[in-house]
């Protein structure tokens, strides 16, 4: 399980490295979305009930079709974060753990692009925070 999770944490870098580069806002609280799959739906779910005692949310499944015809279930462990790779490793650790218990797919993560024009006022919204 260390390898996998070090495996998963090396990217955590080069993403960072990428958002900011094209200009993303390195103060910015971002999605951070922790991708699992897995053709067992009671897994997900079992693990998505974890995820939430943890702090995290999860997004609604979604089912798709792989190479071979095999239906896989998908869905996001979310958690606002700020761009920071220490605590996104930290939470790939975690949230590996969770997978490998349950026996699904931990398939990486990814956010979206931040330019800091949001009009979030974090005092009017500190109570929704998690």
């Amino acid at each position: 399980m260390k390898d996998q999770i070090k495996l998963a944490q090396q990217d955590t870098n080069v993403i960072i490295e990428e958002l900011l580069e094209d200009g993303s806002d390195p103060h910015a609280l971002y999605i951070i979305e922790h991708h699992i799959s897995s053709q067992n739906f009671d897994q997900l779910e079992k693990v998505a009930v974890e995820a939430y005692k943890l702090g995290y949310e999860a997004t609604d499944p979604d089912e798709d079709v792989d190479d071979n015809g095999n239906v896989v279930i998908g869905f996001d462990i979310v958690v606002e974060s700020p761009l920071n790779a220490e605590l996104i490793n930290a939470q790939i650790a975690e949230i590996i753990t969770l997978t490998n218990q349950f026996g699904v797919n931990y398939d990486g993560w990814g956010t979206y692009f931040e330019d800091g024009s949001d009009d979030f006022n974090e005092v009017d919204n500190i109570e929704t925070l998690h």
